[in-house]
């Protein structure tokens, strides 16, 4: 513990804010003059850091000047296909930034995501990017925290916080608009996991682009797994059901791998007979394809270079905003999709 020369504990910052009857952050912020404190609330934290002696030691100094020269990234699942390019990206724009990165992985655990936050807390980084394994929001760390934080993929709850995720919605209308510019009209829809928010917002945007063209869905949505398995037999439920179908739109890269297999199995030429769309533009699935698949690409890395380029800008003192918001997709033609002649 810390001690004054005459061998009392020395104050700390977060005595500062007791004391002022503030947050952390408050206290933070008003230590290092930001313009976004009141000015009475100020000069009550800087009587109370008087009062009590208070003096920065010099990484805490460094923290209040907003530069540490480092960064957290937590996230919940390092292992998951989505959290890689989003860590790719935003490690590009640290490098750039000559940025040092801590890397805490909580596994999808509360208690171990508390433990992170706590050390890179103490670690005095300058910010904190939090990475969610799926499009569903996620719960806040909250906004005492001293520094500043942005959410990737997966929203917070909070709408004061600031969320980048991809537009899911935006996806499911570009496959179907795609799907129906290649001449298709008869266009049925496999996905994945209802619960997920990802697959909700890819049909309400598959029925969006529709309804735009006078169409409807054949059938209802499917839903069910993330895998190729419920993709060959769900592809095997409605092609018997709907032989006319001429285009499948699937939630997945793994399922439309599956409804191609089935396709091939039941003498469906891919793209004369069938048009097969999926999403996600796993390269290792789609390109080794046959054919290789269309798919929606959620540009994760460009999501995480944005998320870590917000953290730069907070850190300088840039008003970031706040709120969710939704990045833009790409629509990867193969030869799954290919139009009719």
């Amino acid at each position: 513990m810390a001690t004054s020369e005459n061998g009392s504990r020395a104050a700390t910052l977060s005595d500062v804010a007791r004391r002022a009857g503030v947050s952390i952050a408050t206290a933070s912020k008003a230590l290092n003059n930001r313009d976004d404190v009141a000015v009475a609330t100020r000069q009550r934290v800087l009587r109370a850091a008087d009062e009590l002696s208070f003096t920065p030691n010099a990484m805490a100094k460094g923290l209040l000047a907003g530069r540490t020269g480092t960064v957290g990234l937590l996230t919940s699942d390092l292992e998951g296909r989505f959290m890689i390019p989003i860590l790719m990206g935003a490690e590009d724009a640290f490098g750039a930034g000559q940025i040092n990165v801590f890397l805490c992985d909580a596994r999808g655990d509360a208690i171990r995501e508390q433990h992170h936050l706590k050390a890179l807390l103490s670690r005095r980084v300058d910010g904190i990017i939090v990475v969610g394994r799926q499009t569903d929001p996620r719960p806040s760390l909250g906004q005492d925290l001293p520094v500043p934080v942005v959410y990737a993929y997966a929203p917070s709850d909070d709408p004061r916080d600031l969320s980048l995720t991809p537009d899911n919605y935006a996806g499911g209308r570009l496959a179907v608009e795609h799907l129906i510019a290649c001449g298709r009209t008869r266009i049925a829809l496999i996905t994945g996991d209802p619960a997920y928010a990802a697959a909700q917002d890819r049909v309400a945007g598959a029925r969006a682009g529709l309804a735009a063209a006078g169409l409807e869905l054949v059938g209802e949505p499917m839903f069910s797994e993330w895998t190729e398995h419920w993709g060959r037999d769900a592809a095997a439920i409605l092609l018997q059901r709907h032989p006319d179908v001429d285009a499948i739109f699937c939630g997945s890269d793994q399922i439309a791998r599956g409804a191609l297999d089935t396709a091939r199995d039941l003498g469906r030429s891919v793209p004369d007979d069938l048009a097969v769309i999926g999403y996600d533009n796993w390269e290792v699935l789609a390109t080794n394809s046959r054919p290789q698949l269309t798919s929606i690409d959620a540009n994760l890395q460009q999501l995480g270079r944005q998320a870590a380029q917000r953290v730069f800008d907070a850190i300088d003192g840039v008003n970031i905003g706040q709120g969710s918001h939704h990045l833009p997709v790409r629509l990867v033609i193969r030869g799954s999709t290919i139009p009719r002649r």
